[in-house]
């Protein structure tokens, strides 16, 4: 019984497959390439994985040491070449899933946490929140006495970095207390 999709061979995976790398905005990991891959009934795993593999192998993607595949000059100019070939609704599925996908890498990027220890057994948690351009809106350090209070509050951070920096602010533009 054949496969029941858009994308019927893997040539097409190949195209789909470039498509894909062209649009994301930094290396990504297997899993993330097969993700927004194998958005089309037409894909089965086996043949995703080799036209990954086949597309490094003619340098069309690169895959560094750490398993990150990014596109090539080669890739960008034969996938712009190839790209019209694909189903416009298998496109418009990708570029909605690249668009979400790209979204969250750069938050990723724009919220930065890091736990180190202290020669006292104490804990440094780094707190980093940059705007688009990986510049700081709020930088802070704390120490906490416990490792996994210090995991505790990165873990925190990185969900809702906002709430911290309005309430930096809201403390230091609140009138002082005229008792105190």
């Amino acid at each position: 019984m054949g496969r029941v999709g858009f994308i019927q061979d893997k040539l097409e995976i190949k195209f789909l497959i470039l498509y894909v790398a062209a649009r994301l905005i930094e290396p990504v990991p297997f899993e993330a390439m097969q993700e927004l891959t194998m958005c089309d009934d037409g894909i089965d795993f086996f043949d995703f994985s080799e036209c990954l593999s086949n597309l490094v192998e003619s340098q069309h993607l690169t895959l560094s040491d750490d398993g990150l595949y990014a596109i090539t000059e080669k890739g960008l100019h034969n996938g712009a070449i190839c790209e019209s070939s694909l189903p416009y609704s298998v496109r418009l599925r990708v570029d909605k899933n690249i668009t979400i996908f790209n979204q969250k890498l750069k938050r990723r990027a724009q919220i930065q946490s890091d736990i180190a220890p202290r020669r006292n057994g104490t804990y440094t948690v780094t707190l980093a929140f940059n705007d688009d351009e990986s510049q700081p809106i709020l930088k802070m350090e704390l120490m906490v006495p416990k490792e996994v209070m210090a995991k505790d509050l990165a873990e925190r951070f990185q969900k809702n970095p906002e709430q911290l920096y309005t309430g930096v602010l809201n403390t230091l533009f609140s009138e002082p207390d005229e008792g105190k």
